[in-house]
């Protein structure tokens, strides 16, 4: 595993806390739990639900290689406007469903309603994406879940390391 800390970006995906209207409490929880386990947050932004200004700042952030993750917030649901499954669809080159499928069963342990996250994961370039639900309960389940095996997955996509085995 490198010891080399590797960047993220956290994107809250609400229209609320877009217009200042909530706090985003789980945008920050995010930042608490990457930054003690050693990542290094690198940007932070709150976007409305809109797939297309997400879409555009997700491929602006991975093309320009200016992070090595982006990890997103809210948008996972079943509401109209929730499209950040959708739009992280459409900017991945490859998809990660492992980590998704992780959440949803470590969840699924504590709540049913855990079968009704839509989160997704991708790969664009050497960034890694990761959805997360809005909740700050389901933040910290999902995350304290796949948080120790990033490194190592970070390592192989960034070319770190070669070896899987």
């Amino acid at each position: 595993m490198s010891n080399e800390s590797y960047h993220v970006a956290v994107i809250t995906v609400s229209d609320k806390g877009s217009k200042g209207e909530r706090d985003d409490a789980s945008g920050m929880l995010i930042r608490e739990i990457l930054e003690n386990s050693g990542f290094n947050v690198a940007s932070y932004a709150i976007l409305p639900d809109d797939q297309a200004l997400l879409e555009r700042e997700m491929m602006r952030i991975c093309d320009g290689r200016l992070v090595d993750m982006i990890i997103t917030t809210g948008g996972t649901g079943f509401s109209q406007r929730d499209r950040t499954p959708e739009a992280t669809i459409a900017v991945a080159e490859r998809l990660v469903p492992g980590i998704p499928e992780a959440m949803r069963m470590q969840s699924m342990a504590k709540t049913k309603r855990a079968m009704l996250s839509r989160a997704a994961a991708a790969i664009r370039g050497k960034t890694l994406i990761i959805n997360l639900p809005g909740s700050q309960n389901a933040v910290r389940e999902s995350l304290d879940f796949i948080i120790d095996e990033l490194n190592h997955g970070l390592d192989i996509l960034t070319g770190k390391d070669g070896e899987c085995g």
